[in-house]
């Protein structure tokens, strides 16, 4: 499947004339002399902009926008409008925001709205589930769009009778990871550290509060699992919950002795992990939050590699 990368190296082929072997070229060729600190997709804006070539304010597909792109535009179904919440400012000062996933026929993204304008149309119920929208403006902040005053948001007549309610799962190198990303990749575990543990609600499977803990609310003990994973282009920490963590063989939750030893047999596996690229804070780093772990399948490698 072509992903958003290739996409825009299309256009930015069409509209420079430059073949996109050289601008493929030329992107590789920026990110090493960054020491691969920046994406393709990033470097790919950079060339962009060398060549004097913006896409601010063209109207693009969701799974077209790319990290650090400004003004986007584009326009999407609402597929989901979570409650309104409020905030204080450092100033002292009482705000809102909203949370809204919209979607179209490639792929869907969070809409995040600040403006009390913006606010308003969900207020009042113009922008609702179920409605086309059409966004101006709008700043890619973390695989989001983030909209501020200077903003554009109105209702579309455009149809969108299909849409990706699902963010759309790409192969990808780590080196090639943006936050946002759903991902699957091929990476060996080269650091595993100490498990953690926390008590879990077992009917909504979060941590427990005190008060559900004082309560008697049934809980369990669920495990938290960072390692480092490597698959020869860059290392990234990933983070696995409970059940993500058994699927990598560390089950001896109450043997230190055996814990200790299923820890190190990790070292050096491999697995296909999937996730979501998102930023931690602490570290201000990529990291991938694992919803699927995989045993290697050789038989289905081979088939891919058409051997």
């Amino acid at each position: 499947m072509e992903g958003s990368y290739e996409k825009i190296l299309s256009k930015l082929s069409k509209v420079s004339g430059i073949e996109e072997g050289e601008i493929d070229r030329r992107v590789e060729a920026k990110r090493s002399k960054l020491s691969g600190l920046i994406s393709r997709e990033g470097a790919l804006q950079v060339i962009a902009a060398e060549l004097g070539i913006s896409f601010d304010n063209e109207k693009l597909k969701i799974d077209e926008l790319l990290p650090g792109m400004r003004k986007v535009h584009f326009s999407g179904k609402v597929i989901t409008v979570y409650p309104i919440r409020t905030f204080t400012t450092k100033s002292g000062e009482e705000g809102k925001v909203v949370n809204m996933i919209v979607a179209d026929e490639t792929s869907n993204i969070k809409l995040v709205l600040w403006d009390t304008n913006h606010i308003k149309m969900i207020e009042d119920g113009t922008i609702k589930e179920g409605v086309s929208i059409e966004v101006s403006s709008g700043n890619m902040r973390q695989g989001e769009v983030h909209m501020g005053s200077f903003a554009e948001l109105k209702l579309s007549e455009e149809k969108f009778p299909e849409v990706k309610t699902e963010k759309p799962i790409k192969k990808k190198d780590i080196q090639e990871f943006n936050v946002g990303d759903k991902v699957n990749t091929r990476a060996f575990v080269v650091q595993a550290f100490d498990l953690r543990f926390f008590n879990a609600n077992i009917d909504t499977g979060r941590k427990a509060t005190e008060e559900e803990v004082s309560s008697g609310v049934p809980t369990e003990k669920r495990a938290i699992l960072n390692v480092v994973i490597d698959d020869g282009t860059e290392n990234t920490r990933a983070v696995l919950f409970h059940e993500m963590v058994q699927k990598t063989g560390l089950t001896e939750y109450e043997d230190e002795q055996k814990m200790k030893e299923q820890k190190n047999n990790l070292l050096g596996k491999e697995f296909v992990f999937g996730g979501n690229v998102r930023l931690n804070s602490y570290f201000n780093n990529p990291e991938l939050i694992v919803d699927s772990v995989d045993e290697i399948n050789v038989e289905r490698l081979i088939d891919e590699l058409d051997i």
